[in-house]
């Protein structure tokens, strides 16, 4: 990872390293069973280096703690674009496939057997999912003996607060106790 972290600091495959005050790599275990990927840094994750580390990673830290999952021990995150995109706009398809080797990579070293996908950036650079998330969060695909499932942004959540049974937040709540129940039936066989 810190080899993956000094290329990405003088990368320039693209226009958002122009930018970039740090590259943000990752942060959690990097032997984790889990890897969540989102879809670029914020402003937040740009200055520390770490990512969701803003508002939205403080609420994806309680989500995963709802469920007893520690980025300690269980996840590691990380991002499809290692560099802020300005405004936090969605990265750019060619963006994405500027980062996507320094992605796999990091897929390849942590070698989790579910990654949670958050954004359609994610979706589609890793399983080569269009459509919109509501049609498909929730749902496992399985690719090269890995589970993969689509899930809201936390940022997402954040804009809708509603805790109402089919609202995106109780939504995530049924997801995130699958991604829990997976990890004890792959860990008990």
């Amino acid at each position: 990872m810190e080899q993956i972290g000094s290329h990405c600091n003088q990368c320039q495959r693209c226009d958002l390293g122009a930018n970039r005050t740090h590259a943000v790599i990752g942060r959690g275990n990097p032997k984790a069973p889990i890897m969540i990927v989102g879809e670029g840094p914020g402003q937040t994750e740009d200055e520390t280096g770490l990512p969701f580390v803003g508002k939205s990673g403080q609420l994806l830290d309680k989500i995963l703690a709802a469920v007893k999952l520690t980025i300690a021990e269980d996840v590691f995150i990380c991002n499809v674009v290692k560099c802020r995109p300005p405004e936090n706009r969605t990265p750019a398809t060619d963006e994405a496939d500027a980062c996507k080797g320094y992605l796999l990579e990091q897929i390849r070293l942590v070698d989790p057997k579910i990654i949670l996908l958050t954004g359609a950036t994610a979706m589609k650079t890793l399983v080569g999912i269009k459509q919109g998330i509501t049609k498909v969060r929730g749902q496992w695909v399985e690719r090269d003996g890995r589970l993969y499932m689509p899930i809201f942004h936390p940022a997402y959540l954040l804009r809708n607060q509603s805790r109402e049974q089919g609202s995106p937040k109780w939504l995530m709540w049924q997801d995130i106790q699958l991604v829990r129940e997976k990890l004890d039936e792959i860990r008990s066989s």
